[in-house]
This record gives C-alpha cells, structure tokens and sequence, in this order.
C-alpha cells in the first residue's frame, strides 16, 4: 500500500519532471515564462524552507537553480524570499541514515570465507555514508542556487548575502557549517567575482586563518576559493597572491602520511609491501581509505596553475619560488594529483614563452636574470625529475612527460642538448611498450620531431641506430595519426642527414614504399605527410635513387593537381618540383604533358601561394627541359600567365616567381616565345588600349616583367628604351601609355646603365608637369631608380635640381628612390653633401615635404650610424628623444609617438627598460582636452574640431603595439581603464586608426546588430525590473552615437508592428 508521505514524493518528483522539460519550452516564450515562474517560485520556497522531505527538499532546489540560471532577472521580486529560504539549508541539522550501513554489514557477515571484502566495504560504506549527512546534496544544491542567484539580483540583496556569510566565518560555531560557508563563498567568486571583489579584504583573513586549521576537506575548500578569487578577482586579490603562493606551496607538500627520503625510498616501498601482505590490525586504525590529504595537494596544484596563469608581470618570481617546489613534486604518488602538477608547470611555460616580436629582436638581450635565463638554470633540474617519470607505468604520467618536455623545447630551442642520452631512451621506451596508448605514441613522436628541429643534428648521431626500428615501426601503424607523426620524425632525420647508415636508409625507404602504396590507392591522409617526407628524400645530399619509381610516381602526383584540397597541390608541387630537379633525365616528355595538362587552373590570382609554387615548378622546367615549353605559345597557360601580370594582387613572392620564369622562358629561345613576341603579350593591351587596367600595381607588374625580359637579352635593351623614351616625348601618348613607358624605364635602369641615351633627363623632368598625377609620381621613382644604376651620373644631377627647381617634392620623393636601393658602398662618398641638402629643407612649409625628407634622413643614417645618429640626435632641443613627448607642439608629440610605435614595433628592446617613465606620458596623451577641442563656422553650420584627435589616435596605436611585444612590462588593469576610457572616446578612437572604409561600415552594422538585440530583449515583460538591464539602458542613453541608433531602430520597430496589425 502506498502512504501518503510516498504518494506525495511521487507527486513532486512527477511534477520536477514536468516542471524541468516544460521551463525548456517555456522558457523561449517570454510571457509564459514571467508567469510560471512567478507562480511557482513561492511554492518552490516553501517547500525548501519546510524540510518535511529531503527528497522534495532536493527536488525543490534543483528547480529553483534552474530557475534562477535561465531567468534570474524575471524573478527580481522573488530575490529576498529566496535568499530568506536558501541561507538556513547551509546548516541543515538532518544527519545521514544509518540503515544502508546497517544492511551492508549484515549483508557481509554471512559470507565468512569474504573477511577482507568485508573489511573493504564497510570501510567504503563507513566513509561513503556514515559520516557524510545527507543534506550534502541539499547543501550542495542550496550553494548552486546561491551562485545563480548572485547572478541577477539587486545590489541589496546580494550585500545581504555576503554580510550574512561573513558574520558566520567569523563566528565560526561548527566546523561543519564553516566548510559550507567557504564553499558558498568561492561559488559566488566563480559566479560573479566582480561583485565580490570589493568584500575580498574582509574575505581572505579570514580564509587564511581556517587553513591552519587541522581540517583537510577545510583546507581544500579553503584553496579553492583562493583559486575563484584569483581567477576571477584578479585586481582585488593582487595584495594578497605573495600569502596565497606561500600557503599553497606549503600544501603542494603536505603529505603526513608518506616518507620521500630519496635514499630510502626503495626499501620503504619494498618493507611497505610486506607489511601489507602481513598486516591484520584493526579498522580503527590508518589506512589510504582515510587519507584526505591528496585532495589539499591537488587544490594547492590548481590554485599555483590559476596563479601562474594570471599573473605574467610576476614569472621572475615565479621562477624563483613556484618552480622548484613543482618540479620537486613531479615524484608526486597520486596520479591525479601528478598531472595537475605537471599542467600547472605546463601553464608556467606558456607565460614564459616569450612574444614572437621579442623572439624576432636580434638585440633583445636583457642585463641580469630574466624568466628565460632562468628557466634555462633550471633545466638541468628539470630533466632529472623528468626522467625518473618518463618509464613509469601510468600512461598519463608519461604524457604529461612529453607535453612538458614539448613546450620546454618551444620556450627555448636547444635547451635539451646536452640531456639528449638521458631522454632518448624514455621516448624509446613508449614507443615499444605494448601497453602504450595510441595518444601516448602520437605525444612521443611529437615531442621527439619538436626537439629534433630544434635541437643541431649531431645530438642525435649516437642514438640513431636505436630510434629509427621504432620510429619505422610506427610509420606502418594502421592509425594514420601515429603514422603521421612517425613521417615527420623520419624527414627530419633525412633533413638532418643523420641517416648516413645504409641499413638505416634502407629500412626507411622500404617504409615510405609501403605507405606510398596505402597512400595512394587509399587517398588517406597521410598523403600530406608522405609527400613532405619525400620532398626531403628527394632533395637531400645522400643522393637516394627514387628513378625507379618516377614512371608511375609522376602521373599520380600530377592526377593529385587537380584535387580540391590546397595543401595536397603544394605538396606535390613541391615534390614535382625537387624531382625535376635532381632527376631530370629520368622525368620523360610524357611526365612532363601529363602535369602540364594540368597547371593552367592552378595559375590564378584566387590563390597567390599555389600560383607561386606553379610558376616555380614551370621556372625549373625551362631550364631542365626547355623543348617542352615550346607548346606555351598560344596555350592556356600562358593566357594565364599573362591575365596574372594585370592582377593588382601580385606581389612578393608570386611576383619574382613571375619574373624568374619570364627569365627563364626567353632564354629557351622557343619559336614564338622569343623577345618581342612575350614583349607584345606584356605591352600589347595598354597600348592598343584593348584591355582597362584600373590599378596602378598593374603597370608595376608589367614594367618589371619588361625589365627582367631585358635583363636576359641584353641586345634588345637599347632599341626598347629608346621607344619607351618616344612614348613619355609623344604629345598623343595616352597616360596609360606613358605611366607604362616610365615605369619600364625605371626598372630597366635600376639594374642597365641608361647613361647613353641623351635625352632621358629632360624628358623625365618633363613628364613632372604631366596634369596626371599617376604620371608625375611614375616619372618620380624613374629618375630615382634610373640613377640607382648610375650614381655618378645621376645623383649630382638629382642634388643640382633639388637645389635650383620648384619640384623639391617629386625631386626629393627620386632622391629617397636612391637612397632605399642603392648599394652602401656606392652611396657613402654622396652623403655629406646629401646630408646637408636634407638639413635645408628640414623647414619647409609644406608638411608632405618634410615627411619625405625625414624619411630620406632616417634611411641615410642607417648607412653610417656611427656619424650620424649622434647629428641626428643633436638636433633635438634636449638631445633626449623621450623629452620630445613633452613638446609643446603637437605634432612633434605626435610624431614623436609615431617614432615610438616604429621602435616598440621592429626593435622592442631598445624601449623595454623605458616603459616605466614613457607609459604615463603616453597615456596622459589618450585622454579628451577641452582646450584643443573648437567650432569653426562653415557657411550657416558649425563644425567641431578637435586637435587632440590624431594625438591620441598615435597613443592607442602605441598601446595596440605594445601588447604584442612588451605585454609582461605592463599593468595590465592600468591600461585597459584608459583602453576602456577610448571607448568612449570619438568614433576614430574606437576602430583602428587605419581602418578602411569597410571596417567602419561594419562596426556601423555590429552596432545596430546589438542595437536590435536590446529592443528585442525589452519585449520581454517587466525585463526592465532587471538591474542589469537598467543599467545596460542607461549606459545606451549616455551615449549619444548609440542612443541615437537605439531611438532609430526602436521607431523602426513599433512602425512594423503598427504594419502588422494594420494588414491583419
């Protein structure tokens, strides 16, 4: 028969059910929601605050979590009510019940010949359920509750909360209920860490205090909450992390009930055994059920993990204190534990693992120790504890071993070098150990491919005939993941040409011979791994004989050319391309057609990278096999080459790839590939005019591909220049024509004495009055590159109309050509007497003159430092540079920032050591001056002009700078409230300084997108009522861009739905 108190169970848990399925649905409907919850929050309350029934109690709560997690700010009203009912099921008195424990020990007593399952489990019951009341649930959910709570209700009551929490920390009645309280505490930090962040100085004392307590359950709640509090209350726990280090290192060692003595560590364990075997004591006495001290271990090892992470601006000492006490636990017993370990030391790399803009500062050499130099003292130590680890039993131990020996090497490359015999076996050791993971031989691999490219070859000389059978081995590993891995590892001992054994060669080769044949015929993945590792076969010095293969290799890679998969086509562009290199007899006229049919959809400007390697490969082929590039003429290829020329997007590499082949393709003197005929191609279109090139970098393009023609027939050079000279003279030249013909001329000069045509001066310094303004700038970097070809010539002439012409601006722009290109040798005995040029028009009116002239002085110093950095230096009022961000003016300050962006940009070093005095200038640049702030009247409007507004877009462009490559050197909270300050600041300060038009168009769209969301979310009823919301309109409402927005889309909004009820 069923009671009451049973039926009425069913009921609720019945009704949790609906409740719960139902709030998913209803919870998407906003009016449905408002009023569920509304009529069952009050019940909810009662049922929890009654405590007739646990299980109604538990189910009550689970409900009201859910509730407050999806819609907290619905239940505003409610908020005191539910903090009123939550608080007492803190310390619910109900304890456990007995009866299971009962029940399981008579259970056991009638199996006689099963004492020490007896044993086992009751001791297992005992600690399970015994001494654990079954409030733990309810307590539990009660603290879930509160932390969603926190999330949405007012400031009243949240301060309420937390007064409550410590009034009862500190009278500290029960130690149970003390755990609970600092449970509910580091729930609330983890929930909203920025509304406790303002009680922590009241908070910590007292969390200290309880973890000298004699309590580990105490202890480890306590370290968990100093982990909430330092990841989620990084400013406000900042005074506090020296005392949060100190007790965590304390408890990274706490274990009472084990001995570490290294010299009797085998004997201990060996005599532990035996006693184990022997020993028949009572229940009452110790045993590892009963230990709880790993669990104050593995929260000191996360707390240290949330410190290391958060804190970069203390990794000095970090180095000092945190890393020795991690690496000295890396002998920790408890694997769990371990890997936590392990991690935190994991994080403790990554925050030393330096930016790459500091890594690319060749003078980046700080004085005294640094986390690096550090780092690298320590290593040694390292690798002993490591090495005891990497032959342990646990997988996972032996995968942390890797992952930390991985980072290591990428923090600093080389570090390992003199460890190398040490580590090798350990990594053996996992390869063949039958026991061993997929995952731990794909980390091991790993790990051994990252320390072989950055590690010199001759480390691992002696230890090749011992990695090689099992690296092989794993290249024949069906799960392509392992092979994969073992195929890097394998190019790299090519690439290192540390393979020199024959017996070695040969069981490689006879590897990569069966994963070409699963390869290919299984299209697999390992394709692109294969391909690498052949590529370096292919091209290594040991002059490995693949000519057996290349009749049937070559028409399958060349099948591969026409896949969709763009990292398959660079492989095998790559492979084709070091075939034909070093196997060109071999590779037949077929073999060649067969990848020739297929090049033409490669060559496109959609893909620079692959148009690259083709045009590489096709370079190779005219000078391997130039009969076959006789069929180009008139083929698909060529029309491709040729509409890849007139792309605005060729450029770097793709660009001298482009000429290397029109080089390469003249001189096969192929019929109707000659000279003249790939001149027409180039040329032909600008002046018959049949095709519009709208973008000046195509004439660029064109005019170096001319000048590379010439470069390799020099015969024709002559009689072309002259009919370029023609085209600038003709009165009816186009201006595309003769942008094109300067342009040419240009770059012929650049590398052709044009000394011998006579008129080429005064046709260029004509072509300065051309009304075109493209025309002027191409007759400007002529006369510049021209003279690169012949200094003594042009240069003095160059000085001699700079000083007497009005032009000094299209002149000066010439003399900066000079000076970027020209050799240093060349250029020295010129540069007194360009100095002093420079130095006269330092005052010119005219800004964009001196801008170019700053430029030609700063390039000039770099050829003779010694001499003129000191002039340059001495011109500055103060001699100091850092004096001019206090300028009066402000375009010097401007300028200056300019300056100091360039240099915290390439060479970071030079301007580390000065962050400290430098950033409070640079930041008192960023704030809103009134004073340079005016309205100037435009007809019947006025316009607000604000002076300071460049000045500050250089100072965020500094700050934006300086977080890629001096981030450690910052106060980070110091400078995000003045990044927080730009955004409020114009609309310029807001998107980067060099935005394009696009940028700011979608910014526009991203804010009318949030824009549309707030009104959406307004529809929900009483969603005002939510502080957060409230407080979110107010912020839309200070701002006038966005308030604006809001107001717009809001009348877009009711005018639709006045549509909508108009057309019903």
């Amino acid at each position: 028969m069923v009671t009451t108190h049973q039926f009425r169970s069913f009921l609720f848990n019945f009704s949790h059910v609906t409740v719960s399925n139902c709030g998913c649905v209803c919870f998407a409907s906003s009016a449905l929601a408002a009023s569920v919850c509304k009529k069952i929050t009050g019940r909810l309350t009662s049922a929890i605050a009654k405590q007739e029934d646990v299980s109604v109690q538990l189910e009550a709560l689970d409900i009201m979590a859910d509730m407050l997690c999806r819609q907290g700010g619905l239940l505003v009203n409610f908020h005191p009510s539910i903090l009123s009912c939550l608080l007492p099921q803190l310390t619910s008195p109900r304890l456990a019940v007995r009866k299971t424990f009962y029940f399981v020990r008579h259970v056991f007593s009638v199996l006689p010949l099963m004492t020490q399952i007896l044993h086992t489990g009751l001791n297992h019951i005992r600690t399970t359920f015994l001494y654990q009341p079954l409030n733990a649930k309810s307590i539990y959910r009660t603290i879930m509750a509160l932390g969603h709570l926190v999330m949405s209700c007012g400031n009243l009551v949240f301060i309420d909360l937390i007064e409550h929490l410590l009034t009862e920390l500190g009278r500290n009645d029960n130690m149970s209920t003390t755990r609970t309280y600092i449970q509910c505490t580091a729930a609330i930090s983890r929930q909203a860490g920025h509304r406790i962040g303002e009680y922590l100085e009241k908070i910590i004392p007292l969390v200290v205090k309880f973890c000298n307590v004699d309590d580990d359950e105490l202890r480890e709640y306590c370290i968990q909450a100093f982990e909430s509090f330092v990841r989620r209350c990084p400013k406000e726990v900042y005074p506090h992390v020296p005392t949060i280090i100190s007790i965590c290192l304390r408890y990274l060692t706490y274990d009472p009930n084990y001995n570490f003595d290294d010299e009797d560590e085998d004997d201990n364990a060996m005599d532990a055994e035996q006693n184990d075997e022997d020993y028949q004591g009572s229940d009452d006495e110790y045993s590892d059920d009963d230990d709880m001290s790993w669990k104050v271990r593995r929260a000191a090892a996360k707390c240290l993990d949330a410190v290391v992470s958060t804190r970069h601006e203390m990794l000095p000492e970090f180095y000092r204190s945190v890393s020795p006490a991690l690496v000295c636990r890396f002998k920790e017993r408890e694997e769990n534990v371990k890997a936590d370990v392990f991690h935190a030391y994991l994080s403790l790399l990554k925050q030393t693992r330096p930016a790459q803009s500091w890594l690319a500062d060749p003078d980046a050499m700080e004085q005294g120790e640094t986390p690096l130099t550090m780092l690298q003292s320590q290593v040694p130590m390292i690798v002993k504890a490591l090495h005891k680890q990497l032959k342990e039993k646990s997988v996972k131990t032996r995968q942390c071993c890797f992952n930390m020996l991985t980072e290591l090497v990428n923090v600093l490359p080389g570090a390992l070098t003199q460890h190398i015999p040490v580590l090798i076996p350990g990594i053996i050791f996992s390869l063949n150990d039958k026991s061993s993971s997929s995952n731990l031989k794909i980390d091991a691999l790993s790990c051994l491919h990252v320390i072989m490219v950055t590690h010199p070859a001759h480390a691992f000389h002696a230890h090749v005939p011992a990695l090689v059978p099992p690296v092989v081995a794993c290249v024949g590993d069906p799960f392509y993941k392992i092979t994969s891995e073992a195929l890097l590892v394998t190019q790299q001992l090519v690439k290192n040409e540390i393979t020199r054994l024959t017996t070695v060669k040969g069981q490689i080769l006879q590897a990569l011979q069966g994963q070409c044949y699963e390869a290919v015929t299984r299209r697999s993945v390992k394709l692109f791994f294969l391909f690498a590792a052949l590529t370096l076969i292919a091209g290594s010095p040991l002059k490995i004989d693949l000519r057996p293969v290349l009749p049937d290799a070559v028409p399958i890679l060349a099948s591969f050319l026409r896949k969709n998969q763009r990292a398959l086509k660079l492989c095998t562009l790559a492979a084709l391309d070091i075939l034909l290199r070093n196997y060109r007899s071999a590779v037949t006229p077929v073999m060649v057609d067969a990848v020739l049919a297929e090049l033409p959809p490669l060559i496109s400007e959609s893909d620079m990278h692959v148009s690259q390697m083709a045009l590489s490969f096709l370079s190779t082929l005219a000078v391997t096999h130039p009969p076959s590039l006789g069929q180009l003429a008139g083929g698909n290829i060529l029309q491709q080459l040729i509409a890849l020329v007139r792309s605005p997007l060729l450029q770097g590499g793709a660009l001298a790839a482009m000429l290397d082949f029109y080089q390469a393709l003249v001189a096969t003197n192929s019929p109707g590939l000659g000279y003249m005929d790939l001149l027409r191609m180039l040329t032909g279109p600008v002046y018959s005019q049949s095709a519009v090139l709208p973008h000046k970098q195509a004439y660029c393009s064109i005019a170096k591909c001319v000048a590379a023609l010439t470069r390799a027939c020099p015969t024709e050079g002559p009689a072309v220049v002259g009919q370029f000279i023609q085209d600038v003279k003709n009165s009816r030249s186009t201006d595309s024509i003769r942008l094109l013909a300067l342009l040419s001329l240009g770059e012929v000069g650049h590398h052709v004495d044009l000394s011998s045509q006579p008129e080429l001066k005064t046709v260029i310094l004509d072509a300065f009055s051309s009304s075109s303004e493209e025309v002027k700038s191409a007759a400007s970097y002529a006369l510049g590159s021209i003279a690169v070809g012949n200094l003594p010539e042009y240069l003095p002439f160059v000085l001699q109309e700079i000083s007497s012409s009005k032009r000094q601006y299209l002149l000066l722009h010439s003399l900066k050509e000079i000076i970027s290109s020209a050799s240093v040798s060349g250029l020295k005995p010129y540069v007194e007497s360009v100095w002093s040029l420079l130095l006269k028009h330092c005052e010119c009116q005219e800004e964009g003159t001196r801008n170019v002239v700053a430029e030609c002085l700063g390039k000039l110093t770099l050829i003779d430092p010694e001499t003129l950095l000191p002039r340059l230096k001495g011109y500055l009022l103060s001699g100091d540079f850092l004096k001019t961000l206090e300028d009066p003016d402000l375009n010097v300050r401007r300028v200056a920032l300019v300056t100091f962006n360039s240099a915290a940009h390439n060479k970071p070093s030079l301007i580390r050591e000065l962050l400290d005095s430098v950033l409070p200038h640079l930041y008192n640049e960023t704030k809103v001056r009134k004073e340079l702030i005016r309205e100037v009247e435009m007809g019947p409007f006025k316009h607000t002009v604000d002076d300071g507004l460049d000045l500050r877009k250089a100072a965020f462009e500094c700050m934006y700078t300086l977080l890629d490559s001096c981030l450690d050197r910052l106060d980070i909270f110091t400078f995000l409230n003045h990044v927080e300050d730009g955004l409020k600041d114009h609309y310029d300060i807001k998107v980067k300084a060099n935005s394009v038009k696009q940028e700011f168009e979608k910014q526009d769209e991203l804010k009318r997108s949030a824009m549309r969301a707030v009104v959406a979310l307004l529809t929900i009823p009483e969603a005002e009522k939510s502080p957060l919301m409230s407080e979110f309109q107010s912020q839309i409402s200070s701002n006038q861009e966005l308030a604006a927005i809001f107001d717009s889309i809001q009348r877009d909004s009711s005018s639709a739905n006045m549509d909508s009820m108009d057309t019903s």
